[in-house]
């Protein structure tokens, strides 16, 4: 990014506060004050157009979709998605599930998992658990059934350790 560009940034009152002139290093990826700035916004509401993130931001409307796309494009933004309320839907157990495997079929099970439709979510982990995956059943008694049948009988699954999400306070 030129010295210019940063000039012209800094002198914008953004969401988080002045825009500063340094660049964050990522790994091999850069993004600027301002790319985050359009990141918090889309947290916060990832139907917002890109014409209001302009407002909020003082920027032009092309400004910010050429930033999103450039964003998409380097895989900074996996996709855009919405966060459902599973009860609202009639799921109303909810588990974070800590898998245990064989370690020559650690990606093989967690890929399995991907498939089932109840598992929500699934990430491969240290510490406690080898895989983490988040399940929504209607009620504890199809939570059992999905572990014993689905999950447990996963060829190299060795340990299932389900803990019921009370209430969820942070997304």
């Amino acid at each position: 990014m030129s010295e210019f560009k940063n000039i012209v940034y800094e002198k914008r009152t953004l969401v988080g506060g002045p825009l500063k002139k340094t660049e964050i290093n990522r790994g091999s990826r850069t993004v600027d004050q301002l790319d985050l700035e359009i990141l918090r916004l889309l947290e916060d509401d990832g139907s917002l157009p890109f014409t209001k993130i302009a407002r909020k931001l003082g920027l032009n409307e092309s400004t910010v979709r050429k930033r999103v796309a450039s964003l998409l494009e380097r895989g900074v933004i996996k996709k855009f998605t919405v966060i459902v309320d599973p009860a609202k839907i009639g799921y109303n157990t909810i588990a974070m599930t800590g898998i245990d495997v064989d370690p020559p079929k650690l990606l093989e099970v967690a890929q399995r998992l991907c498939k089932i439709e109840e598992v929500r979510y699934v990430a491969t982990s240290t510490g406690d658990h080898m895989i983490m995956a988040e399940i929504w059943s209607e009620d504890s008694k199809e939570l059992s059934r999905i572990l014993s049948e689905k999950i447990g009988m996963i060829e190299g699954v060795k340990r299932v350790c389900p803990a019921i999400i009370l209430e969820r306070l942070k997304f």
